[in-house]
């Protein structure tokens, strides 16, 4: 009996390490690592709105994603809020800048998945746009991709490290918005290379 049960916690042993080594890998790939500057600076603009997120159609209906977005949203508006504040308070030029966060694509695996799986129900990624526009004209300004993943490891954590990169997904975001205020910069897409599509590359 204790070799059969020691057998069985090899055999998951080895089927865990498979599973983050190999086939957990999620799906969810950026198309670059890095945003190219918008057409000009967010603070030519007098007045700033931040649309509420949006779910992809694709990705909509399923309740994690849908917890996930109000995650990011929850810390998205802790982020910006105090800038948004300051700027909007600023002489109004007439001009409204108007940004669109969309998440093209998530897997997200919430707590409930990890505490029954752990490592095995694979990695988290989602993979947002921030489309940014003039309000008076439609002309586009910004169109900035954000990327972030949780490996299939972490799942040991129990889902603190998925909820984490829904964290680093809204901080991403703001930190963006802010360097892009005062100057066209762009930023980092939050992606490294071998995460990049490669239809993308």
């Amino acid at each position: 009996m204790i070799r059969s049960s020691r057998r069985a916690a090899v055999v998951l042993g080895l089927v865990a390490a498979v599973a983050v080594t190999t086939g957990c890998a999620s799906k969810v790939k950026a198309t670059r690592t890095q945003n190219p500057p918008p057409t000009e600076a967010y603070g030519a603009f007098g007045r700033i709105e931040v649309k509420p997120i949006v779910l992809a159609p694709a990705f909509a209906g399923d309740d994690a994603n849908q917890r996930a977005m109000a995650k990011i949203q929850e810390n998205l508006d802790k982020e910006l809020a105090p800038h948004l504040a300051g700027w909007n308070k600023r002489a109004d030029n007439g001009r409204r800048l108007v940004l669109e966060p969309v998440i093209e694509e998530i897997r997200f695996i919430g707590v409930g998945a990890r505490i029954w799986t752990g490592p095995l129900a694979g990695s988290s990624g989602v993979r947002m746009t921030l489309r940014a526009k003039d309000a008076a004209t439609g002309k586009p300004v910004d169109n900035a991709e954000f990327y972030q993943r949780s490996s299939a490891g972490s799942g040991f954590a129990l889902g603190v490290a998925d909820n984490l990169m829904l964290t680093r997904t809204a901080q991403l975001i703001a930190q963006y918005v802010v360097r892009n205020h005062a100057q066209a910069v762009g930023g980092p897409t939050g992606a490294t290379e071998e995460l990049v599509a490669p239809a993308a590359k």
